[in-house]
């Protein structure tokens, strides 16, 4: 275990550390119980292949929400055979399926957070109830959430979030992905920068911020997964915030 003293100082002195610096110590730090998220997206491709260069086999969880472009699902495919990635799907939980298909089409539209937290945050939680370092690929540069985030981040259970990417630039990706010849999403040239679910994703300008397409006017900028959200384990701590009636399924 690395002491909360250590992990601040670490965290300050990898400011200045390369991404692939940050990846080969937490390989050496946490190695097996270690796994990075990746949405598969354009800008996800730095970090993937940063890691798989660094650790093959290392698990890279994918969230599968049901709301997925086609277009994503086939390129994850894609890149998982072509890179050996060793992708572990997940899934919301079984007990969520009658309300889900009961409120398939309006549940991410009318209530984009209950949507993220069921199909995104509970999955992740999960999935890292036996894991020890969590690598992520969030940047400062995408949203204000994020640009007070540290590269080390203490998470609760004794879980370490791990941010290599944290101090680079949409321009340190492009020119990343250009030198190693990196693959782009299949809708990346029709103006989606940033790809999430189909519902809440919609194309931009050139000139808009990257992030500008996800969930554009309802207010939102994160699914939860890099925000207070989600330290809260259970729907009854988070219920006031959602719209939708969900005590009938609980």
């Amino acid at each position: 275990m690395v002491s909360a003293q250590e992990i601040e100082r670490l965290s300050n002195a990898f400011e200045s550390k390369t991404p692939q610096e940050i990846i080969r110590w937490a390989v050496d730090q946490f190695w097996p119980e270690i796994a990075l998220s990746s949405s598969f997206q354009t800008q996800s491709m730095p970090l993937l292949h940063m890691v798989t260069q660094i650790k093959r086999g290392m698990p890279v969880f994918f969230l599968d929400t049901g709301y997925h472009f086609w277009e994503t699902l086939i390129f994850r495919e894609r890149i998982a055979s072509e890179w050996k990635i060793n992708v572990i799907d997940l899934y919301r939980e079984a007990r969520w399926d009658i309300f889900v298909r009961q409120h398939t089409r309006s549940l991410p539209l009318d209530d984009p957070n209950l949507c993220c937290y069921l199909h995104k945050v509970q999955p992740m939680q999960k999935a890292l109830k036996d894991i020890k370092a969590w690598i992520s690929g969030i940047r400062r540069d995408q949203t204000a959430e994020r640009a007070r985030a540290g590269i080390l981040e203490p998470q609760e259970g004794g879980l370490l979030k791990i941010n290599p990417l944290l101090n680079w630039t949409r321009a340190d990706v492009k020119r990343y992905a250009e030198e190693h010849h990196l693959p782009s999403h299949p809708l990346f040239e029709k103006g989606y920068r940033s790809v999430g679910c189909a519902p809440c994703t919609i194309p931009i300008g050139l000139d808009q911020d990257e992030r500008a397409g996800r969930w554009a006017g309802r207010g939102k900028t994160e699914c939860g997964l890099h925000t207070d959200m989600f330290r809260r384990r259970e729907l009854s701590e988070v219920k006031g915030e959602f719209h939708t009636d969900v005590s009938r399924v609980e």
